[in-house]
């Protein structure tokens, strides 16, 4: 029960991800925002997923009373955003409360579900997320005739998302081994992966906020674009479903193996922006780059740290906020030929940072 319960609070986790990613950024283009405006916008939520966590290191609790008061809010931001999406401080302001949200919703499912199922199961579980992701996107583009239609999305599978998030609480078992760990959690005994973290999801600010427009002003319609971002997914969850082997090694390997094939995907946009095949290629290779890179990160992080949860709040604030913050604005300013070139030249950085970790300190599950 716990498998189905997780699975589809996965699904519709990132539905709604794969609405804000895929098909805000358009939403908000066609409404007529700036590609800067929609980078600064965009930025708030990674930015507040980064500076939340900071609160729980000393002064509050990931417990099931804070979990449960997230919840509400979550669907009371979705709910704002019909009124504020047309007013650009008021959409600032929401998206904010959104990355509060964002910052404690999916690290205390990250945690249940590596208890309950372990690093063999959690790809199989996971890859339900991503088959979310990919209906959302195939079934979107075919509906997207105005703005609201994204908004009625996004709404619901907040909604949805929320119900199978309350469903999960009773299995948070330990509330936990957190209180006399609290004071030795740190990130600067660790500061060269975290810096990694950091650059790595830097480099995703073109794809997640500007692959859909990239593509679309070198002549590939929104349909097509939708399935791209389909046949990604459709590659990752082969990668979660079969990954439990590969995780079986040095995790610290693998992380570095898939920064280096991610720097080689965004060259490749680079080089090739109107050339579908390539795209279709480069969007393979999304199984490494986001799949197996992600569940490494996340297995490697809940080995290296007692504080779990906080581990997990961490890695979602400090590299899918902090970097997603700085990807944001950076792809905002530097939409256009030279996009993807920068994000590969910021991915090799994060690839040989990691080389300056000694062998020793790597670890395995």
């Amino acid at each position: 029960m716990i498998f189905f319960k997780l699975s589809a609070f996965y699904f519709f986790y990132f539905a709604a991800v794969g609405v804000y990613v895929i098909f805000l950024p358009k939403v908000l283009n066609d409404i007529g925002y700036s590609p800067s405006d929609i980078g600064i916008v965009l930025a708030l939520a990674p930015l507040m997923r980064f500076l939340t966590p900071f609160l729980f290191l000393k002064h509050i609790k990931l417990d099931q009373k804070i979990f449960k008061l997230t919840l509400l809010l979550a669907v009371i931001s979705a709910s704002a955003f019909y009124i504020s999406i047309e007013h650009f401080y008021a959409f600032m302001f929401n998206n904010a409360i959104l990355g509060i949200c964002l910052s404690l919703v999916l690290p205390y499912i990250e945690v249940i579900a590596l208890n309950h199922l372990g690093s063999d199961n959690y790809g199989k579980s996971r890859l339900y997320g991503s088959i979310g992701f990919m209906l959302v996107a195939l079934v979107l583009a075919r509906y997207l005739s105005e703005p609201y239609i994204a908004l009625h999305y996004y709404l619901l599978s907040t909604i949805l998302t929320a119900i199978f998030a309350l469903l999960l609480i009773k299995y948070d078992e330990k509330e936990h081994e957190e209180t006399k760990d609290d004071d030795k959690f740190s990130l600067l005994k660790y500061w060269l992966f975290w810096l990694s973290l950091f650059l790595m999801q830097v480099s995703f600010g073109g794809f997640y906020n500007f692959f859909t427009i990239y593509e679309t002003a070198h002549g590939i319609s929104l349909e097509v674009v939708s399935y791209l971002w389909a046949f990604g997914v459709l590659c990752e969850i082969a990668m979660l479903y079969f990954q439990a082997p590969l995780l079986k090694n040095n995790l610290l390997n693998i992380i570095k193996f898939s920064i280096l094939i991610t720097a080689l995907r965004w060259f490749l946009l680079y080089l090739f922006p109107d050339n579908l095949y390539i795209s279709y290629f480069t969007q393979s290779i999304h199984a490494v780059s986001f799949g197996l890179y992600h569940s490494a990160v996340i297995i490697y992080l809940y080995s290296l740290y007692t504080n779990k949860k906080l581990a997990q709040q961490f890695m979602l604030g400090f590299a899918y906020g902090l970097g997603g913050f700085f990807g944001a604005i950076i792809s905002g300013y530097t939409y256009g030929e030279y996009l993807f070139l920068s994000s590969a030249i910021i991915a090799l950085i994060s690839f040989f940072v990691l080389f300056k970790i000694p062998n020793k300190k790597e670890l395995t599950t």
